[in-house]
Formats: structure tokens, C-alpha cells, sequence
């Protein structure tokens, strides 16, 4: 049951964040881009799980319809989104995902990736599936274990990016106007994500002590740009810490999901 509920969290992940451009966030309403945007979805999830159960078109079309909830709701109330929207619309797809987990808690384990499903050792051993040999440097019972870090730094790095960004949005018409004109294009987000990149990175390899000395490395760099404007460096704070805040609570949760499977050689985290 883990492991399917891992593989759909793997494919919302990647269907979400990855393979959803913004022409068809931005085109939600457009036939075309959902049309896209549940053909995504419904690929995905048959790609991870390894299954072409009639489930995974039904989680397809629930998460479409949660998708245009939504859009009405932000009609309605005369709102074009903020994180409060963000994260109850995140909440409301992980709830169908658990609920086609308990409904077939043997997907993966029926599905094409399951190992043992074509090929056992001779000692009655997993070798893995016709895909995946004895010889091959990545044993097909490790795949869970895979996608577990793979949507920790998918969630880390990209959803973190969408959450601080819908986090900061009011404070930033409060700027100066010649605030946003002496920063790089795309720079903010860039360091955003090599910032949320390294703290995942570092409390999965049990150094999270390192993440202090992040924050007082980036503090020294932005002092000096920031110290003056008391509204541009709470600006800097809020976001910081938001982000920060982020990464560390995807990274202790991608440490609680991979502690469920076989081991990747990754040690604990250090309190």
C-alpha cells in the first residue's frame, strides 16, 4: 500500500509541477489546455504505478474536476489566487490520492514495476522485472525508494517556488517601485531554488546543521543591500524564512517516507 500511494504522490508530483506549463496554468479555462493537462495526469499515473486500472482515469477526471472547483470559486469570490487557495487546492488532491490507495492498496504490487511480477531469483529472490536484470545498477525494488526523492526535490525546489511566491505576492505592491528593477531577471527564483535545493540536500545526508550556516551566509549578503529599507528587508525575512521553513518540513517528510522502504544508503538526519 505504501508503495502506490508513493508512485500516484510521484506522478501528482510530476504532473503538476513539471509537465504543466504555465500556458496551461494560465489557460485553464481553455478545453485544450485541461484536456492536456488530464491526458497529463492520467499518464503519469499509469507510468508510476505500472497499472492501467480504470481507478487511475477516474483520479484523472477528479483531479480535473478539483482543478475547475477551483477556477469557480475564484470566480465567485473575485480572487485570481494567494496560497490559502494553493494549498487547500494540494490538500483536496492528496485526499483522492489516498483514497485510491485505500481503495487498491495493491496497485503498484499488481502493476507492470512490481518486483518479481515477470523475473525471481533462483533462490527464490526478487531479481525484478523483465525491464530490470540481476545485472542492472538499479534493482526495480528500489524504484519507491526513488520516487520518494525525486517529489521531496520536485516539492522542495518547484512547489516551494509556487508557495513562497503565492506567500509574498500582497507584500510585494508595497515595495518601492525601483525595488524589483535591481535584482537579475528570474534571479530570485533561481536562488529560491538552489536554496531550497541545499537544504533538502543537506538534512538528508544528516548535516541540517549546515542549514544555520545558509541562513547567516545569506543574512551577511543581504544585509547590506537591504538595511535601509525597513519594508524591503522584511520583505527579504518573510521569504527566507517561509522558503526555509518549506524545504526543511518536505525534507524531514521525504525522511519519514523513505525510513517506510528498503534503504538507499542516505543516513538520518542529525538532531
Amino acid at each position: 500500500m505504501v508503495e502506490t500511494f508513493i508512485a500516484l504522490l510521484f506522478a501528482h508530483t510530476l504532473a503538476d509541477f513539471v509537465f504543466q506549463t504555465n500556458w496551461m496554468v494560465a489557460n485553464k479555462r481553455n478545453p485544450v489546455a485541461l484536456g492536456l493537462h488530464v491526458a497529463t495526469v492520467y499518464a503519469t499515473a499509469v507510468i508510476a504505478t505500472g497499472s492501467v486500472h480504470p481507478a487511475l482515469l477516474a483520479l484523472a477526471l477528479i483531479h480535473i474536476g478539483i482543478d475547475v472547483g477551483k477556477l469557480i470559486l475564484a470566480s465567485v469570490w473575485k480572487t485570481s489566487g494567494g496560497l490559502a487557495p494553493f494549498l487547500i487546492d494540494q490538500a483536496l488532491h492528496l485526499v483522492s490520492l489516498i483514497a485510491i490507495t485505500l481503495w487498491l492498496p495493491d496497485l503498484w504490487a499488481n502493476g507492470f514495476w512490481a518486483p518479481g511480477a515477470i523475473t525471481t531469483g533462483e533462490d527464490g529472490g526478487i531479481l525484478g522485472t523483465g525491464l530490470w536484470s540481476a545485472e542492472t545498477a538499479l534493482p526495480v525494488s528500489q524504484l519507491p525508494a526513488l520516487m520518494v526523492l525525486l517529489t521531496g526535490l520536485i516539492l522542495a525546489t518547484r512547489a516551494g517556488g509556487f508557495a513562497v511566491g503565492l506567500l509574498m505576492e500582497p507584500f510585494s505592491p508595497h515595495l518601492g517601485k525601483g525595488d524589483a528593477g535591481k535584482s537579475l531577471p528570474g534571479a530570485g527564483r533561481v536562488i529560491g531554488n538552489l536554496e531550497r535545493g541545499l537544504i533538502f540536500a543537506l538534512v538528508l545526508f544528516g548535516q541540517s546543521q549546515g542549514v544555520g550556516l545558509l541562513i547567516a551566509a545569506k543574512s551577511i549578503l543581504r544585509f547590506g543591500a537591504v538595511k535601509d529599507d525597513r519594508r524591503l528587508s522584511e520583505y527579504v525575512i518573510i521569504g527566507t524564512l517561509a522558503s526555509f521553513g518549506w524545504a526543511l518540513i518536505v525534507a524531514f517528510a521525504t525522511l519519514a517516507g523513505l525510513a517506510l522502504l528498503p534503504p538507499l544508503g542516505i543516513p538520518a538526519a542529525t538532531p
